[in-house]
């Protein structure tokens, strides 16, 4: 169950960088200040209750790796933001770390 609430950590972990840019326009600034405010919350709520059985170095660096590299994709995907190959490279070393952790 730990990893389950890691896993969704790291997913809310996306939220708050979502709704801080959502947040720069105006017709959006308080429901994405709020997005961002509730998605920090919950997701260190979430790792609180994973960190109970995984260990803190192993947690905090899957949470960080799935809040990087999943906001990366969102802002490539949805955002316009810049790609190449040696940012995707990036990604996928982020992701391998991260399975490296979990598997070792």
């Amino acid at each position: 169950m730990a990893w389950l609430y890691l896993i969704a950590a790291g997913l809310f972990e996306i939220g708050w960088p979502l709704g801080l840019k959502f947040a720069q326009q105006d017709n959006y600034r308080l429901a994405g200040i709020s997005t961002a405010v509730v998605c920090m919350a919950i997701s260190g709520y979430l790792l609180f209750l994973a960190q109970r059985q995984i260990p803190i170095g192993t947690a905090y660096a899957v949470w960080t790796g799935i809040g990087a590299a999943g906001t990366f994709l969102v802002g490539v995907l949805f955002f316009g933001d810049s790609s190449s190959l040696i940012k995707y490279f990036g990604v996928a070393l982020i992701i391998a770390g991260v399975i490296a952790l979990k598997v070792g």
